[in-house]
């Protein structure tokens, strides 16, 4: 029983922990170290993909200045990057966890196909972590700035309030595998935030991404 308490707890219970190394290292991240970030992973002899999510995808897109930490996951040569890690991180005095959506709600069904290509780098692909997993994950938190963050995504069209709707469908079913998570306050939240007048929303309109595309014509050259 203790071990099943330690994994219902763990995700929430690492953040608590690099939210407190944060802030004792003095390790905020703003655009400019974030981009750095990406050039030096880019200079590995290593292919794969990695997807930001969380303050990351909030300081490409420009709603924030700053974060704590850079929140991402990791796919293909999985090892080679995160041998690399522990020395990027201490050189450019960031911290650098590994975190997505997956870890606080059940993996949304397409979101690969919804992440959005920020660069290439080298041999490596950077995305935003599909926006509408992003913004369900932050609503079944439903911090102060979990919830404003959700309305930016919702104001600049990386979410559609319906298929953000259809995709919370898709995953209450199986959310009992998610003991952490209460059911009913989860969906109160989503009806809360994406069930309004669809007009205020911003949905049918392309996002703003001048950010994502200076950083895509940028990596063509590297």
């Amino acid at each position: 029983m203790e071990a099943l308490l330690v994994v219902i707890g763990a995700p929430r219970l690492r953040r608590l922990t690099s939210f407190v190394r944060a802030m004792e290292c003095g390790c905020l991240t703003d655009l400019q170290l974030l981009e750095a970030f990406m050039r030096r992973l880019g200079e590995l002899s290593a292919a794969g993909r990695v997807y930001f999510t969380g303050g990351a995808t909030a300081l490409l897109f420009g709603w924030r200045a700053t974060t704590l930490d850079v929140d991402l996951m990791l796919e293909g040569e999985i090892e080679r990057l995160l041998q690399e890690f522990p020395r990027l991180k201490e050189e450019l005095q960031m911290c650098v966890e590994l975190a997505s959506p997956a870890e606080f709600i059940p993996e949304l069904p397409g979101w690969r196909h919804r992440s959005v290509f920020i660069a290439r780098h080298g041999q490596i692909d950077f995305y935003h972590y599909d926006p509408h997993a992003q913004a369900l994950a932050k609503l079944e938190r439903g911090h102060a700035m979990d919830l404003a963050d959700v309305r930016e995504m919702i104001s600049r069209g990386l979410v559609e309030r319906r298929e953000a709707l259809r995709l919370f469908g898709e995953i209450e079913p199986v959310l009992y595998r998610y003991p952490a998570i209460d059911p009913g306050s989860f969906r109160r939240w989503v009806e809360e935030l994406l069930a309004e007048d669809s007009t205020e929303s911003g949905e049918g309109t392309r996002p703003d991404l001048p950010r994502v595309a200076q950083l895509a014509d940028a990596s063509s050259s590297s």
